[in-house]
């Protein structure tokens, strides 16, 4: 199995292992009557279903967001900043006027 699959496979199962937890813990909590309104429902096992599954979505493409961005190769060179001078100095540009000089005028 390529890795990227096998990747996928684990991003996706820690995505919807969160979502579970994430759904215990709101009906734990009651956020928001939730829990009141998923158990008193004749169809709230459908809603909660929804959930899990739309969290799930949500969560499984983050970790699989979070897991590709870390295969990236560390940069080379400095981290944190160069330490090294700034030896940059400005440059003196002389420029000649053409045509006349606006200047005070004399009466």
């Amino acid at each position: 199995m390529p890795k990227l699959i096998k990747l996928y496979i684990v991003s996706v199962a820690y995505g919807f292992g969160l979502s579970a937890v994430f759904l215990a813990l709101l009906l734990w909590a009651d956020i928001a009557g939730i829990r009141h309104l998923i158990f008193a429902s004749d169809i709230g096992a459908i809603a909660a279903a929804m959930m899990f599954m739309m969290n799930g979505v949500v969560f499984a493409g983050v970790q699989f967001a979070i897991a590709v961005m870390r295969l990236a190769e560390d940069p080379e060179g400095p981290k944190g900043g160069s330490r090294a001078p700034d030896v940059s100095r400005p440059i003196r540009v002389e420029v000649a006027a053409k045509g006349k000089v606006a200047g005070p005028q004399r009466p």
